[in-house]
């Protein structure tokens, strides 16, 4: 085949952008080569002091325990692949439905009501406060832990004077105990499932006023 050279009367067409490219040549080294490097070493090499058969099935033994792990590398990584797409599609499947999320702070329309789950440590009452965007205490209320684990609660998104809240963020905390004795409990939050992300962490549900958490931070889905 005639090439083309890149400038000059050789090439009369290197104005035109029309130069040779260079052929891309590949640096990894395959079984071909590895043998042809294998025979090359063994016809040149000292007759006085030739390849001991240790030494060559040692070389041998190593190219193939290197061509195994990029061969297992790669089935790795299409595995990776399918377990994630695998992932995905029964994340999609929850969408619409309710999940239970670790937190404290919820977006709400006026007069929406929200719910959750409360983790007590002990029996006893617990006391649940709801504030507004300000800080400003809008709802006292309470509920009762008969053991230590997981307590429903629920807020009907009125205030104490029995008037529907304003849109806006809310923020809730509990507590056990009184005084100098009382203690912070966990909150959950329960919301609807609007969408799936596929983000470079992981999977993300974007949850109906909980904006954005990780798969992996949820509690439960109903």
């Amino acid at each position: 085949m005639t090439s083309i050279p890149a400038t000059g009367k050789e090439n009369p067409y290197g104005s035109l952008g029309l130069a040779p490219q260079a052929k891309d040549r590949s640096t990894s080294l395959g079984q071909a080569d590895f043998l042809r490097l294998m025979t090359e070493q063994l016809k040149n090499q000292d007759p006085l002091k030739p390849l001991d058969n240790n030494q060559f099935l040692g070389q041998l033994a190593q190219f193939s325990t290197v061509q195994g792990i990029d061969d297992m590398q790669s089935a790795m990584g299409s595995m990776a692949s399918v377990m994630e797409s695998d992932q995905t599609l029964r994340a999609a499947s929850l969408v619409g439905r309710e999940a239970l999320v670790a937190a404290d702070t919820v977006q709400l329309a006026a007069g929406a009501a929200t719910r959750g789950e409360i983790v007590a440590t002990s029996a006893g009452t617990i006391q649940i406060e709801i504030l507004d965007s300000a800080g400003a205490i809008v709802r006292r209320t309470s509920v009762e832990a008969g053991a230590a684990g997981n307590v429903p609660w629920h807020w009907d998104g009125r205030n104490d004077d029995g008037e529907p809240i304003a849109a806006g963020t809310y923020s809730m905390r509990a507590t056990a105990g009184t005084g100098k004795d009382a203690q912070s409990l966990d909150l959950r939050l329960a919301a609807k499932v609007d969408s799936v992300s596929i983000e470079p962490t992981g999977l993300v549900l974007n949850l109906s006023g909980l904006g954005s958490h990780a798969l992996s931070s949820i509690r439960r889905v109903g």
